[in-house]
């Protein structure tokens, strides 16, 4: 004959086989690997030292909550923005640190909210060569660039696809010297990474900004779908804590930081960067 057993035992039982689980779940990820838009300064950019590495203020907020948790972070170099992308829908990497909110990525990722900077998307023009602009309507008939994959918001990419066009080039220099050689006759990208390259490369003076902009989106860190970190112990941490962090004013003191961070390198480079 079977003895009952009371449940205060039953209860204490089950909580010691269910807890090494619990640990093995929350503890699984020890090591996270990230990637994003590598023409991002003062944001993202190429580690002139090392250019498999990714420097800026979204690598350092990441290393900074990452070191909260306890977790060890990488911030990898994998290409242009549209392939680091597509390591990350993949899994073979397991966030983007630094993403607009779009549908086509809300299938393939999850954001971590909020988001730690809000960023205003611009019309670039070469300066002479300048068109009335108020508005979306303004760019209608015209032919400009944007980074393949790049987004602006789902209202505006929303209304780019139907009425715009918009031609993809796989960095941000390549778009700008299409610019200044008349081969397009705008280019929308950010306006402080914009500015931060057009200086780096000489071109501050054939550039112009036209405003308003198109829109203001907000950064965000995103897990992939097929991460194997991807859980709700590491997203509801990390919401966390990059709560307190916004409420603290980091990632304000890490764009400054980085901003004189990139001014210093393009005044004293290390050498070229290389493939």
């Amino acid at each position: 004959m079977l003895k009952r057993v009371p449940r205060k035992t039953f209860v204490l039982l089950f909580a010691l086989l269910v807890l090494p689980f619990t640990a093995v779940a929350a503890g699984k990820c020890e090591r996270l690997v990230a990637t994003g838009n590598p023409e991002y300064p003062p944001y993202l950019w190429r580690d002139p030292q090392n250019p498999q590495q990714l420097i800026g203020a979204n690598a350092d907020l990441l290393q900074y909550l990452a070191k909260q948790l306890g977790i060890s972070v990488e911030v990898l170099y994998t290409g242009p923005w549209s392939r680091a992308q597509d390591e990350v829908r993949t899994g073979r990497v397991d966030m983007i640190v630094g993403a607009f909110l779009t549908l086509p990525r809300l299938e393939v990722m999850d954001y971590v909210h909020p988001a730690f900077y809000v960023t205003p998307n611009v019309v670039w023009v070469h300066r002479g060569a300048e068109f009335p602009y108020a508005g979306w309507e303004d760019l209608r008939g015209r032919t400009g660039d944007t980074l393949v994959n790049n987004s602006f918001g789902q209202a505006f990419d929303s209304f780019a696809q139907t009425n715009l066009t918009l031609e993809g080039v796989s960095s941000l220099s390549q778009a700008f010297k299409k610019l200044v050689l008349g081969r397009t006759d705008y280019v929308l990208y950010e306006r402080y990474p914009g500015q931060a390259l057009a200086d780096s490369q000489g071109m501050s003076d054939e550039l112009l900004v036209l405003d308003p902009p198109v829109s203001s989106e907000g950064l965000y860190l995103t897990l992939s779908h097929n991460s194997a970190c991807n859980d709700p112990w590491l997203r509801g941490k990390l919401a966390q804590q990059l709560t307190e962090a916004v409420a603290q004013g980091v990632p304000d003191s890490l764009l400054q930081r980085n901003l004189q961070l990139w001014k210093e390198q393009q005044l004293h480079p290390v050498g070229e960067v290389k493939q």
